[in-house]
């Protein structure tokens, strides 16, 4: 399986996903035991690898080792090791990581590393960012309201009912400190509830739909933020859900289904230049723009991009973003709202982004971040006009946003 993941050849999870179906015999248990261990390695890979230059047996068979001994525990890992394993499990669990450097330590591609380094507080984010992310959930406004859910989930939860708290920002969001099969609750068949980061549910607030708009959701993937503009549009006026793959609309398809929206025209795009999108130019009262992105926001679930992404990798990526933006823009009707979003952590994807549409585009201007989101999420403080979050600061995924104007005609 290890050696499955390590070729990246796909997603983590895509891999592990089809190696389940290979090894279909694995009980549930098992399965969450060998995810766990993998998922691990791979958050902790340049360290475990630096620690398996020593031992014997084959390299990836000691990183296995090194994963499932820090989510199981040694002890558990006993009768499958060999005497010269266990000491070598032994020996290396007692390096100190303080002794090492802050990319090994926290198991930083270099590129990566300097990047963080150059950011305010980089060894707090760097830990915070190899830690599991607990499960982020929200409610449907279209059908159910947050502390009526929550209380039939914690009943539903029974012992385990203080596993669900209440997001401190988003006023619908809900998490779970574990892993359960949601597809097999009512509440979510039904949608009444979707899976969505809390930092991702706040993009609807910087957008900030009405009724009756024409509202373009420009990178709509697999349609969870589009869920939650065509809910506060209580599914009146026009969400046009757009995006280049054609397949993840499709995926999107039973989610529209099950929230009860009826004003979500799904668009599959050719290229941002798209026909469709030129026929929109000027029409749009909000347009928001959820870029593909590096994902160094969303390390903690998705510890494999920080292998899978490079120097060269990013420098595509913020090719792409700035033709999707300048693209985007040109849908947003005089008065109207751009909002641009990466859940990335790096200035490159983020600041600089906007710094240079703005400088190109004299016809918008930024909005305060602060004054919009004031009066609905008044426990959060932000230290600029953007919408900046970290999991070391805010306990969500590393997420920016920026709202801009379109400036009204004359």
């Amino acid at each position: 399986m290890l050696d499955l993941v390590l070729n990246w050849q796909q997603p983590a999870d895509v891999a592990l996903s089809r190696w389940f179906k290979e090894n279909a015999r694995l009980g549930s248990r098992d399965r969450g035991e060998l995810a766990e261990g993998l998922y691990d390695t791979l958050r902790h890979l340049r360290r475990y690898r630096q620690m398996a230059t020593s031992g014997h047996g084959t390299a990836t068979r000691r990183l296995a080792i090194l994963g499932l001994s820090a989510t199981l525990g040694s002890e558990a890992l006993e009768e499958a090791l060999d005497m010269d394993e266990r000491a070598w499990l032994e020996h290396v669990g007692r390096i100190d990581p303080q002794s090492q450097s802050r990319a090994v330590r926290h198991s930083l591609p270099d590129w990566l590393d300097e990047k963080i380094g150059a950011l305010v507080e980089p060894e707090a984010l760097a830990q915070a960012l190899n830690q599991p992310a607990p499960l982020d959930l929200r409610v449907n406004p279209l059908k159910a309201e947050r502390d009526a859910m929550m209380t039939v989930l914690q009943a539903q939860l029974g012992e385990l009912s203080d596993k669900l708290t209440a997001t401190p920002y988003s006023p619908w969001g809900m998490r779970l400190d574990m892993h359960l099969p949601l597809n097999r609750w009512s509440q979510f068949t039904d949608g009444q509830i979707e899976v969505q980061d809390e930092g991702s549910q706040l993009l609807a607030l910087m957008v900030g739909p009405k009724r009756q708009e024409t509202v373009v959701d420009f990178c709509a993937g697999a349609g969870g933020k589009t869920l939650l503009l065509g809910a506060l549009m209580r599914s009146t006026g026009r969400l046009y859900a757009m995006d280049v793959s054609a397949a993840r609309l499709a995926n999107a398809k039973p989610r529209l289904a099950r929230s009860g929206l009826s004003n979500v025209i799904p668009i599959a795009l050719s290229s941002e230049n798209d026909t469709r999108v030129k026929r929109l130019s000027g029409k749009a009262h909000r347009v928001l723009v959820d870029a593909p992105c590096s994902g160094t926001g969303t390390l903690r679930r998705n510890p494999d991009l920080k292998w899978r992404q490079t120097p060269e990798s990013l420098a595509a990526l913020v090719e792409i973003q700035a033709r999707i933006l300048n693209s985007a823009a040109r849908c947003v009707a005089p008065g109207g709202r751009l909002v641009y979003a990466t859940c990335s952590i790096l200035p490159d994807e983020n600041e600089a982004q906007i710094e240079a549409f703005l400088a190109q585009h004299p016809d918008f201007e930024l909005l305060d971040a602060r004054e919009m989101l004031g009066d609905r999420v008044p426990a959060l403080v932000l230290d600029g006009p953007y919408l900046s979050l970290r999991p070391d600061v805010h306990g969500t995924d590393g997420f920016f946003a920026a709202a801009l104007q379109r400036k009204a005609a004359g």
